[in-house]
């Protein structure tokens, strides 16, 4: 009978476990049909697959529960057995009082951010971050491009084309800025010099900052920076002064190139990025042209001054820095009116914001199709894991200023905690081949900008020089001259009881020349000076002749009375100038075609392709400045050059973006930008020190360095069907 009993019992027991294996089978598959239905509907649209893991799990936990619900009742009577030993084979930990040990973790329960070690809270940033690339392109497809996307093209164009300008105005108004400042010719030169480098701190400093509070806002103080400095630049008289407004202007500036770019990229499909990415290149030649037209219309007109005494000078050179200024305040107006990155959003955790940004360009572009009643489908959008940092906390009784210094000194400390990120798997190799790519490409086209001009003018100087007309061994008695002399010698000459009134020296030099019992009044002198000569008996009124014009001359009783202060410009007749500024107006224009041509093929034949080839064919092309021996074959020259690099500034620029995530985009590019502008400054320096020189170590340098460059760029990896990370 006991033996009966037992087998019965087992059998009982037997049958209830399978009975509870049944409706477990059963309810995965319940589970497993519910999970295909979900599938089959993400495929209209749906982004139910990007909530959050922590929702995910949650679920998960209710089937859990609800399962061993129904398995305790199905048991009847035996949940504690059946709990305990499925507790005690998958490893619950021990309990104390119903509390689990320390470092322990109850199981069915998510393990806490703070028993995680940093390695691994990257590596889940990580995965959100590749997942949230995927959402984010397929929530861009159903915003689609439209009328938002254009007016952000114009806005960010503008600040673009500020850019370019601030570029130009550094060469055009060099001349006039040294001339008019009676800059000496050791301090010239500095203008140049001192924009790229304020720039090269500008790019870095912005673009890092604008991946710690936004792209807008980053772009919005910056371009105000370099507005109100570059309004005020056109005012200040003393060349110190001028140095330094130039100097934070270029810094404001800098900011434009780098925040710019990751901005508009932000916003573009995959399909949309490249092209548009280089049809927004075409503004910074915009504000080269606009640049040039300007200083050809306004510079040279000399008339358009005005004066304040002897002290305050206002001239033309100075009207154009204002209106260089206009481009800039329009962007920071448009700009006031854009909303910011919604990538940037939810990078730092902040989705209703992102939601409401590109719910505004869902809404705007649907509008301007004529289907307003399309709705944004979006509602929930992946966040990535927000690590917490590390931040000084100040008390709140701490003085103010203080505290504005703590705010500073915890944003540089943000900033250079991404800057060393870019140096960090798996970016480090980009950012080491984009680095030299950059320095590369800037080193030569900015060092054959200057020198291509350089030479033009050295071309004409000599020609000038060839016409000079020589005068020996003259003696003028009792003559008036009131006309102009021009490119003239006079050596040896006697001038006695002469009259100057109201005439002008251009480019005269006397050497070895007396002037006995002479009159001069209302004399003006460009480039014009008195060697080793003798002076005696003389009366200047109004006239700026100085010490720094009577080089080793003797005056002997003779006296001036209210002589002109300042240096003395003038463009009255001045082909060079007229023709300096419309040789650089057909240089930017001959980028044209290399802009088009690589907007309309950046996505057909790839960044890369474009990049290499352009330096490549950039380089080749210096070997044929060997012919260039006369002025128009120096500007073909000049339009060849500036047409073929162009492609390759486009390229990199998208292939820059593309590489880097969005929580260092800003700064990688900023850094790269920043060794452009250092680049700059050493190819003015090496390449303006060779003119007049020799042509064989520019076209070599160049050349070498062009060619080296492309090919470090084919090494880069292919961005063109990637998601923005």
């Amino acid at each position: 009978m006991d033996e009966t009993h037992n087998n019965r019992t087992s059998l009982a027991k037997g049958a209830k476990d399978i009975a509870k294996e049944a409706k477990r089978q059963a309810s995965k598959n319940f589970n497993k049909a519910i999970d295909r239905a979900t599938d089959e509907y993400s495929t209209h649209r749906s982004y139910n697959r990007f909530h959050n893991d922590e929702e995910e799990e949650d679920n998960y936990n209710s089937y859990t529960n609800d399962d061993d619900g129904a398995s305790s009742d199905a048991t009847e009577g035996h949940d504690d057995e059946d709990e305990i030993y499925e507790g005690e084979y998958q490893g619950v930990p021990a309990y104390n009082n119903g509390k689990p040990q320390d470092g322990q973790v109850a199981l069915g329960q998510p393990v806490s951010d703070s028993l995680k070690s940093h390695k691994e809270l990257e590596n889940e940033r990580q995965a959100d971050e590749e997942e949230l690339a995927q959402q984010y392109e397929l929530i861009m497809q159903e915003c689609g491009h439209g009328r938002f996307q254009w007016q952000l093209f114009f806005v960010l164009g503008l600040a673009l084309m500020s850019d370019g300008v601030e570029v130009f105005v550094v060469g055009f108004v060099l001349p006039s800025a040294e001339t008019d400042m009676c800059v000496p010719n050791s301090g010239a030169g500095w203008l140049g010099s001192i924009v790229y480098l304020g720039m090269m701190f500008g790019a870095f400093f912005w673009g890092g900052l604008s991946d710690k509070v936004g792209r807008k806002q980053c772009l919005l103080i910056s371009m105000t920076v370099n507005g109100f400095f570059a309004f005020l630049s056109s005012f200040v008289q003393g060349y110190s002064m001028f140095l330094l407004c130039r100097m934070v202007s270029g810094f404001g500036i800098g900011g434009a190139v780098p925040i710019v770019f990751s901005y508009f990229a932000e916003v573009l499909a995959r399909e949309k990025r490249g092209e548009h990415l280089s049809w927004l290149c075409m503004f910074w030649m915009i504000g080269g042209i606009y640049a040039s037209a300007m200083a050809w219309a306004i510079i040279p007109h000399y008339g358009w001054s005005f004066s304040m005494g002897s002290a305050y000078q206002f001239h033309s050179w100075r009207v154009f820095v204002v209106v260089c200024a206009l481009p800039c305040v329009s962007a920071v107006v448009a700009l006031t009116f854009m909303p910011e990155s919604p990538r940037f959003y939810l990078e730092m955790g902040k989705h209703d914001e992102a939601w409401m940004v590109l719910k505004h360009i869902h809404d705007t572009n649907m509008r301007a199709r004529g289907e307003p009643e399309r709705v944004f489908t979006v509602n929930r959008i992946k966040i990535p894991k927000q690590l917490d940092e590390l931040v000084e906390m100040q008390n709140e009784s701490t003085n103010p200023v203080l505290k504005v210094f703590a705010k500073i000194r915890a944003e540089f400390r943000g900033i250079w905690s991404t800057f060393k990120k870019c140096f960090s798997p798996p970016v480090k190799d980009n950012t080491v081949k984009l680095a030299a790519v950059w320095f590369t490409l800037s080193f030569g086209f900015y060092g054959l900008s200057v020198w291509f001009p350089d030479v033009i003018k050295h071309l004409q100087a000599d020609e000038y020089a060839s016409r000079v007309k020589m005068h020996n061994s003259e003696r003028i008695e009792d003559f008036t001259f009131n006309f102009t002399l021009e490119n003239q010698i006079h050596r040896n000459g006697v001038f006695l009881n002469d009259r100057f009134i109201g005439m002008k020296f251009k480019a005269v030099t006397f050497i070895d020349s007396s002037f006995l019992n002479c009159y001069f009044e209302d004399v003006s002198s460009v480039g014009s000076s008195f060697k080793n000569c003798t002076i005696v008996d003389s009366f200047f009124y109004n006239t700026d002749i100085d010490d720094f014009k009577l080089t080793d001359s003797r005056v002997i009783n003779s006296s001036f009375h209210h002589n002109k202060t300042g240096c003395q410009m003038t463009f009255d007749d001045d082909y060079s100038a007229y023709w300096v500024y419309f040789v650089n107006f057909l240089g930017t224009l001959a980028v044209l075609p290399g802009n088009i041509v690589s907007a309309l093929l950046m996505d057909k034949i790839g960044r890369l392709s474009m990049l290499g080839g352009s330096m490549v064919l950039s380089g080749i092309s210096c070997f044929f400045l060997w012919f260039g021996t006369s002025e128009s074959m120096m500007i073909f020259m000049l339009c060849l050059y500036n047409g073929l690099s162009i492609s390759a500034w486009n390229s990199l620029d998208v292939v820059t973006t593309e590489l880097y995530p969005t929580d260092r985009r800003g700064t990688g590019f900023g850094f790269c930008n920043a060794l452009c502008k250092l680049a700059a400054v050493l190819g003015n320096l090496i390449f303006g020190s060779l003119v007049g020189i020799t042509k064989a170590i520019p076209i070599l340098l160049a050349s070498s360095v062009l060619v080296c460059g492309g090919l470090v760029g084919l090494r880069l990896p292919d961005t063109r069907a990637n998601v923005l990370m």
